[in-house]
């Protein structure tokens, strides 16, 4: 028999009794349904069992951790389901790719029409396999055994991927005969996964899910044409690189022909700033370029190549930071927690700004205000502007999309860029790599870099940084005249060497531990290289350091 101790409770149990048969016991107690477990302070999924005296709390659909299992066996089952409706022989492949606001977007590619009526088949046998609630095996397969699995199943993705395993062993998740791969956590039977629905969308699938704060509500899916658009052409250049998953990466890393891809890849980013900068000077009377975006997206390294890009057009640019208009100090917002909050758009004296702003549009001089970050005051320091016919101002924050921002200027009047590192490259078919931990691992490595701030305090602070951009940038995105994606489809390799220190730094004791292991292992995909081929404009260089401008 075991202690188990559950919260103040004591309990004892057998050796060998499932984690999820004693969060049956305690489901009532809990609003959402218990997706994982803590045993010690480490995540388990529910069809482990008890061997020794332990603590354990539970996690549920809402937290980080039960959400993102909630998703991955949602994708199995609809994996499963693919491959058992008849119109799967005229399917090439089915591939996770992004999301569309709480909406997955599934690739499916082959002879075949995507419509109502197929996502509608598909949504069916899911429900039947999710009522039969199926139980979810995890095995674990030497990895030369393992890869001959996934060759039998035609996944070529997963054979390459496994190429470059490091680890002896591949956890392998079977579900009636199925057998796939998925990095991180699974719920354990199929009926756990009771709100979903399919939607044909563009020229694939969208897999709507519940979103994390509310595990019991299916949102209804709200399409994004911009974002989509942009997301797709990503997705297209990387197969036109013949880079679409991690083992193509890794692929060419070991072929020796990187640099090749470095250069097409900024290529490619310079075409497409260029390209903004001619629809900045050939749209009448633009005078302000407002530049938005989540953190780490590189803003700071993109307007400076925009204002390169808009010389050659011959204008005349002139950079300013919209943080340069937060109130004092004094004046700033606090949050729920009595934390000052730099997010909001209280935060800026919203109010000075368009005054500044009005009085350089009727072609008066104006003294431009200068933050100082240390003392927390606005400063004056002989910053004059005054706007001739060339010039054009490049205003970069994260409100610059938001027209409360820029209330008393003309519509006509702005040009609005929205940028976001949109990774689009996958680990392999069935896992896709989430924008946001491309941008936390870029923040964390430029913080460290510039700030001295530990990985810790960077995890610490995401979840903040997170929920300003839902509120403040996202709803917004889709108003902007132009999108910019800033990932760069090498730059998990070339960030890696500097930000697996950082994580190991990260002791067990520590609440972001299971976060910097996360990372810690899907890092592991990659192959690691040296940035020292980098040219010295390319966004990466704004975070692992080496770059022209003054970032």
């Amino acid at each position: 028999m075991a202690i188990v101790t559950i919260g103040s409770e004591k309990r004892e149990f057998e050796n060998g009794t499932a984690y999820e048969e004693i969060a049956e016991q305690y489901q009532s107690a809990y609003d959402d349904m218990i997706a994982l477990v803590m045993v010690d302070g480490k995540i388990r999924e529910l069809n482990k069992c008890v061997e020794k005296d332990c603590e354990i709390q539970f996690l549920t659909y809402c937290d980080d951790a039960g959400h993102k299992a909630y998703v991955r066996t949602a994708t199995l089952i609809l994996m499963k389901a693919v491959r058992d409706i008849p119109e799967f022989k005229e399917i090439q492949k089915a591939k996770v790719e992004f999301t569309i606001g709480c909406g997955y977007y599934i690739d499916v590619q082959g002879e075949i029409t995507v419509d109502k009526a197929l996502a509608e088949k598909i949504e069916k046998r899911m429900r039947q396999i999710v009522e039969s609630d199926q139980e979810i095996k995890k095995m674990v397969y030497q990895t030369p055994d393992a890869i001959k699995i996934f060759e039998m199943q035609g996944m070529e993705d997963k054979v390459k991927l496994f190429k470059y395993r490091k680890s002896s062993t591949i956890n392998v998740y079977e579900l009636d005969g199925f057998y796939d791969y998925y990095y991180g956590y699974m719920l354990p039977r199929t009926g756990y996964i009771q709100y979903f629905e399919v939607l044909p969308y563009e020229n694939g699938l969208i897999l709507n899910l519940p979103e994390k704060h509310a595990p019991k509500q299916l949102q209804k899916f709200v399409p994004r044409t911009k974002l989509f658009k942009t997301l797709k052409q990503a997705d297209d250049w990387g197969q036109k690189l013949g880079v679409d998953t991690v083992g193509d990466l890794n692929d060419r890393i070991c072929k020796g022909d990187l640099n090749d891809l470095i250069l097409v890849q900024e290529a490619l980013q310079e075409r497409r700033i260029g390209e903004i900068a001619r629809e900045i000077s050939e749209k009448p009377g633009v005078k302000f370029v407002m530049i938005a975006g989540p953190s780490s997206s590189g803003k700071t390294t993109f307007s400076h190549r925009l204002s390169v890009q808009l010389r050659t057009y011959g204008l005349t640019p002139h950079p300013i930071a919209l943080d340069d208009y937060f109130v004092n100090r004094e004046k700033t917002p606090r949050d729920a927690n009595g934390d000052y909050n730099f997010e909001c758009l209280e935060a800026l004296d919203v109010e000075q700004f368009n005054k500044d702003m009005v009085a350089l549009l009727e072609g008066k001089e104006v003294e431009l205000p200068t933050f100082n970050f240390l003392t927390g005051q606005r400063e004056y320091k002989g910053n004059i502007k005054k706007l001739g016919p060339e010039d054009i101002l490049v205003l970069e924050g994260i409100h610059g999309l938001n027209d409360k921002m820029s209330y008393a200027l003309p519509v006509e009047s702005k040009y609005k860029i929205y940028i976001s590192a949109l990774t689009t490259l996958n680990i392999d078919d069935h896992n896709r790599i989430p924008t946001t931990d491309g941008r936390l691992l870029r923040r964390m490595v430029r913080d460290a870099r510039t700030r001295g701030a530990s990985a810790k305090r960077t995890i610490q602070m995401w979840g903040s940084v997170r929920r300003g951009e839902e509120e403040n940038i996202f709803p917004y995105q889709e108003g902007a005249d132009a999108f910019f994606n800033s990932a760069s489809i090498y730059e998990l390799a070339a960030l890696k060497q500097y930000a697996e220190p950082l994580l190991y730094e990260i002791g067990e004791e520590e609440p972001e531990y299971h976060e910097a292991k996360r990372l810690l292992k899907f890092l592991e995909y990659f192959l690691g290289v040296s940035t020292e081929s980098l040219p010295n404009n390319s966004i990466v260089r704004e975070f692992v350091g080496g770059s022209c401008f003054p970032v």
